[in-house]
């Protein structure tokens, strides 16, 4: 499988790995992509957070992804179209990323108002019920629960300040929650790779059993919407990103086969 890597799958994988290595040495967390309102955002992030990774895990599925599905791609397009095809994907899986959380924080802004104009019980669960509390800081989980129990109708002003503090304290954290991985991308090629050979057998390393491509990479993605919509506390994955790759991936080898690339003169096959 290495002996056949192409060129820009090795540049792309030479360059991940760098990034991932700097990581020990560099402060590159101000690489990862913020929320746009986020203080910590800069523009150059929509582009430096997919050559960054979370973990030794993270790094290397994606990286044995691109090198098993991004070779095949590479050989099958040429290296032009190939890059412009994951570049799309990342930058897509980026978009779709950031409008699911504009539609969350939105969730959020307008449950902290409501709260505001009614403090009580039920308008400071109907926040927190959406909040994964088992991910967070056991002290913060505690109070958050305390806080709930002493907004009775008889609330002072004080506690009421104090939930809303909690509250927005919250809101901030998930505005400056940062992504970071070629994931997106990943899936965009997982995308193509499937519409190129539907009849592939794939399989998951922890379920070795072989699986045609057309009926894998289906089931795949309606887990990830499933987990995305869901949002369990042992979840902290960007599955809208996922998701926001293989869909750019997907419109655009439709629109290569409808209208054909701009990188030679044959639609797409």
């Amino acid at each position: 499988m290495f002996n056949n890597i192409t060129d820009v799958v090795k540049n792309l994988l030479i360059l991940n790995i760098l990034m991932f290595v700097a990581g020990f040495v560099i402060d590159t967390d101000v690489l990862a992509l913020r929320y746009p309102t986020s203080p910590e955002f800069k523009p150059v992030q929509i582009v430096t957070h997919f050559f960054m990774h979370a973990g030794l895990a993270h790094i290397f599925f994606n990286m044995f992804a691109l090198i098993t599905f991004g070779s095949v791609l590479e050989s099958l397009w040429g290296a032009r179209r190939f890059l412009y095809f994951y570049f799309f994907c990342a930058f897509g899986a980026a978009i779709l990323h950031m409008l699911y959380s504009y539609y969350d924080i939105s969730q959020m802004q307008q449950a902290i108002g409501a709260f505001q104009a009614n403090p009580g019980m039920n308008t400071y669960w109907a926040f927190f019920n959406e909040v994964p509390l088992k991910q967070l800081d056991p002290q913060y989980a505690k109070a958050v629960n305390d806080l709930g129990s002493m907004l009775t109708p008889q609330a002072d002003a004080a506690t009421i300040q104090t939930a809303t503090t909690a509250m927005q304290s919250y809101l901030d954290a998930k505005i400056n929650t940062p992504i970071v991985g070629a994931s997106g991308a990943i899936y965009g090629l997982l995308l193509a790779f499937g519409m190129s050979f539907p009849n592939a057998e794939l399989m998951l390393i922890f379920f070795p059993v072989p699986v045609k491509a057309k009926y894998f990479i289906p089931v795949l993605m309606i887990i990830e919407l499933f987990l995305g919509v869901n949002q369990f506390s042992w979840d902290n994955i960007a599955h809208f990103a996922h998701l926001g790759g293989a869909l750019s991936g997907l419109l655009l080898i439709l629109y290569w086969r409808k209208f054909g690339s701009r990188f030679d003169n044959t639609r797409y096959k």
